[in-house]
């Protein structure tokens, strides 16, 4: 993880190199829309070990994605070096946090080509249900905790109630 910055990205969001394959490319050359959600995955692992610590593994303990959203803003190319990947916390609740993130080109491209947020859930794997989130997971989600990304979806639902309200 790299202490750099990139645009529209809180300060206190850990940035993660994540390579794009070459098999992620679809018919035009561009990374298909599916993989983000794998870039998505990738990025949480690391960042779990540097947030959680190396001697706790949330996703062993049970972490489960109930809801992610996708905003596609460029198409991105295959590049030999890897994209950066940032995220961060975006809300903390009882059981779940939402983390939120924004995939950029390779070093010296600030180009964000996809923004998301993920929806999580703790979950206990052996009583098969949701578990609260305890206090060290808690602190250690809020040293990560900014303002999401306003997705497409949110500015036209905005749009409409403001419509409606006249």
């Amino acid at each position: 993880m790299s202490q750099e910055r990139l645009p529209d990205v809180p300060a206190v969001a850990s940035i993660v190199p994540i390579p794009v394959r070459w098999s992620d490319m679809d018919a035009y050359g561009h990374v298909n829309n599916v993989q983000y959600l794998r870039i998505f995955e990738e990025t949480r692992v690391y960042v779990f070990k540097a947030w959680f610590g190396q001697d706790r593994d949330l996703i062993d303990e049970g972490m489960l994605v109930v809801s992610a959203a996708v905003d596609y803003l460029l198409p991105m190319e295959f590049a030999y070096a890897p994209a950066r990947v940032g995220v961060w916390c975006s809300e903390i609740g009882a059981a779940s946090f939402e983390l939120s993130y924004a995939v950029a080109g390779p070093e010296g491209d600030d180009t964000v080509y996809a923004r998301g947020r993920t929806a999580m859930v703790a979950y206990d794997l052996q009583d098969q249900r949701p578990r609260r989130l305890g206090g060290p997971e808690r602190d250690a989600l809020g040293q990560v905790l900014a303002d999401p990304p306003v997705l497409r979806s949110e500015q036209r639902a905005l749009k409409a109630l403001r419509r409606r309200q006249g």
